[in-house]
């Protein structure tokens, strides 16, 4: 399929080792990566969400006073 334009994308398969090319999109995994994070934190209780804040708070305050 060289001569249609998809030796890049798919990897020339060559060799035999079945561990052919394929393209990385950075940016629909950052995005992914970012809807899943904000889909997992939106379905948390909220006593959860407090918990969260408060530790992070903490470990900015723990930060502050380490350095």
């Amino acid at each position: 399929m060289v001569e249609y334009g998809h030796a890049v994308g798919q990897g020339s398969g060559a060799g035999g080792s079945g561990a052919g090319g394929g393209s990385v999109d950075v940016g629909a995994d950052v995005a992914g990566f970012v809807s899943d994070a904000v889909g997992r934190i939106s379905a948390l209780p909220p006593e959860a969400l407090l918990l969260i804040a408060a530790a992070i708070l903490a470990g900015l305050f723990f930060l502050r006073r380490a350095f």
